[in-house]
């Protein structure tokens, strides 16, 4: 009788196996490997993912039967089954909680409405898909370079043709080579477009493709530019905020090989693609590529495991780009792709800073104003060539803040010390964390009953520059509304950090305001954050020779304030990198952070056979009686560190410790 191997829903370490069950007969011929089925596991009934089948077992006992076949639908490929114990691996993290996040929930009626395929069928579209994609990237690059030639530019490779090594990426691809790039995007590219064409040039070899965007606004670009380039029906865009139906219905498109290319925001990282030939990622260092659930991994080290285990193509692209690109480009593990700096000279916009030396001689107030007289000249002469004008400010909000007027102490809640803030002009104070409002606040220090703004918000800016600029409309994009475009007509446009909108010819001036809001984070990457989210707003702005302008109210000597003006990130990159390399943080090495109450954290180092060499520092407060201790270790011993915290892990659960551990390998966030 043939035996089933089950991987069972069951998140505890000491149980990260597979299960031998028997096949009963009459599901014997339905019950394959990837099949989602029903087992009886500790007295229980449990879901699970049969992951293989074979003639005996090794175990000793007697086998119990799979108690049900939930459906013939095969959902779990042998590819991504292999990728998610790879991911497992690496994380420290259980083959369960992969799968969870791998394969989305079974919607019964989605499943039932588009019956699988014969597997005749399927065999007749796999030997001819590769001539049919062919025919579809042939015709994809006819109507590029139609478009292109009615617009009067070069474009019909999506922009590619801007880089010296962008065409050579292309041709890569269209040979059936493996290439892997990390692109620094041009200000004012169609990244979309170019990813559209990479993509394409895939297709056109029988290959497919998954891209990871990380939101939605992005998903929706991507999605236009690829039914352009593809045209229908040749893609599938993969979100979970698609809703159970919708989403189970793209997953099932890919995974029975209907479509050759899935696109989405981190839920498509997993998402089953037939003969696999490139991953790409777009702006890699937005922390929505980064997963909340177990075992926490990252958008782009699963897409660059994937791409290992299936020989695929890689890109990586950004306008900005983070240490672990810059890693990839220095180890020669990838090629960079920029402009040369002809081509940069001609295509950014003239960045200017307000606070060096000779801003400050001719503006003394430049180095405490909000707004200096830079800023305010830029924004005013754009206005008047009719040209909109991005502000980009850090925090949302009215007065997110408040502090006293006389002695400058933050205003905070009596019941839970929470931040005050003000919502609008004519609101009382209110807490940010408990929602409390303080109508007759006083200043605890020294009895003020007046406030002041501390932080100021999007909401607030948009109020004053329109009193400045009253003839202008003024729109604000944040996380109430998030504007996808604009015209391109006179305006104010005030947008927190990533809900910039674009608009129609590019906007004629970019004010970068309260930079020192994410210059001074207590965070590893506050930097490179900062250098991210000024380059994506920048990125929005015409070229200097079309009058296009960009004021950053910072310090010009401020290394991320120098790498926006030179528009360099591979600079900037490369020095994080060699700094962090030197003082021993990621991604010049691993680590893992350990977060819980002192007693769990405790048990499970002195449970954990740490590998030689491995450095334990902490620990740090954690929030609500947890602290959190970080072990560090070199490179080459990541693999033995992450199964020495499995283990320990394992050897807790097993005794059913009260206390949780949170284990995350190389957090985004390390403080």
């Amino acid at each position: 009788m043939p035996v089933a191997r089950v991987c069972v829903d069951v998140p505890l370490a000491h149980l990260d196996r597979p299960f031998d069950y028997l096949v009963p007969a009459d599901v014997e011929e339905t019950a394959l490997p990837g099949t989602r089925v029903r087992v009886r596991f500790a007295g229980q009934l449990v879901d699970g993912w049969l992951l293989d089948r074979v003639d005996s077992s090794g175990h000793d006992g007697k086998l119990a039967f799979l108690e049900r076949l939930v459906s013939p639908e095969r959902v779990l490929t042998p590819e991504v089954a292999r990728l998610a114990r790879a991911v497992a691996d690496r994380y420290a993290g259980n083959l369960a909680d992969v799968l969870r996040l791998a394969v989305p929930p079974r919607h019964a009626r989605a499943e039932q409405a588009t019956p699988p395929r014969d597997l005749a069928d399927v065999a007749a579209q796999n030997g001819t898909e590769g001539g049919d994609n062919r025919k579809i990237a042939e015709s994809s690059a006819e109507r590029g370079t139609e478009r292109a030639a009615e617009r009067g530019t070069g474009d019909g490779d999506g922009g590619w043709g801007d880089y010296p090594a962008g065409p050579g990426f292309l041709r890569a691809l269209a040979e059936e080579r493996r290439p892997r790039a990390v692109w620094s995007a041009l200000p004012g590219t169609d990244w979309a477009a170019a990813y559209a064409h990479a993509i394409a040039a895939t297709v056109g070899t029988g290959r497919g493709a998954v891209a990871v965007v990380a939101d939605a606004r992005d998903l929706d670009r991507l999605d236009t530019a690829l039914s352009t380039v593809l045209g229908p029906g040749r893609h599938v865009a993969l979100s979970a905020a698609l809703g159970p139906a919708k989403r189970y219905r793209a997953f099932l498109a890919a995974s029975r090989g209907q479509v050759p290319v899935v696109v989405g925001t981190r839920a498509a990282m997993f998402a089953p693609v037939e003969r696999l030939g490139l991953v790409a990622i777009w702006d890699d260092g937005d922390d929505l590529h980064a997963e909340p659930r177990a075992p926490y991994p990252h958008a782009r080290e699963v897409l660059l495991t994937r791409a290992q285990l299936a020989d695929a193509a890689v890109l990586v692209g950004g306008y900005a780009r983070t240490g672990e690109a810059q890693q990839l480009v220095e180890t020669g593990w990838a090629r960079e792709i920029v402009a040369s700096r002809a081509t940069l000279r001609a295509r950014t916009p003239a960045v200017r800073p307000t606070g060096d030396d000779p801003q400050l001689a001719r503006d003394p107030a430049a180095a405490t104003a909000r707004l200096p007289s830079l800023a305010w000249d830029a924004a005013r002469a754009a206005l008047k060539a009719d040209a909109p004008v991005l502000v980009q400010v850090p925090r949302r909000g009215y007065l997110p803040a408040v502090a006293c007027v006389d002695c400058r102490t933050p205003a905070r809640c009596a019941h839970c010390a929470g931040p005050l803030a003000l919502r609008s002009a004519n609101a009382p104070p209110a807490c940010r964390w408990c929602g409390r409002v303080t109508a007759a606040y006083t200043c605890p220090t020294c009895g003020g009953r007046r406030l002041r703004a501390a932080v100021v918000g999007a909401r607030r800016t948009a109020e004053e520059l329109g009193r400045a600029f009253p003839g202008a409309p003024v729109r604000t994009s944040g996380r109430d509304e998030v504007l996808a475009a604009v015209p391109g007509g006179a305006a104010l446009v005030v947008a927190t950090p990533g809900a910039e909108p674009v608009a129609d010819g590019g906007y004629g001036a970019v004010l970068l305001l309260d930079t020192w809001a994410m210059l001074t984070r207590a965070d590893l990457r506050a930097g490179e954050e900062a250098l991210r989210r000024w380059m994506a707003a920048a990125a929005l702005a015409r070229p200097a020779a079309a009058g296009g302008r960009v004021v950053v109210v910072a310090d010009g000597g401020l290394t991320p304030v120098q790498a926006l003006l030179r528009w360099d990130p591979g600079w900037f990159a490369g020095r994080e990198l060699a700094e962090r390399r030197e003082l021993g943080f990621p991604p010049a090495v691993r680590m893992a952070s350990v977060t819980g109450v002192p007693e769990a954290v405790a048990d499970l180092l002195a449970a954990a056979r740490l590998p030689d060499g491995a450095v334990v520092l902490g620990p740090v407060p954690a929030g609500d009686g947890q602290e959190r201790m970080l072990v560090r270790v070199a490179r080459s011993g990541a693999a033995a560190l992450a199964r020495a915290l499995h283990e320990a892990a394992g050897i807790r659960s097993a005794r059913k410790a009260a206390r949780p551990v949170r284990v995350q390998v190389d957090p985004h966030d390390l403080f």
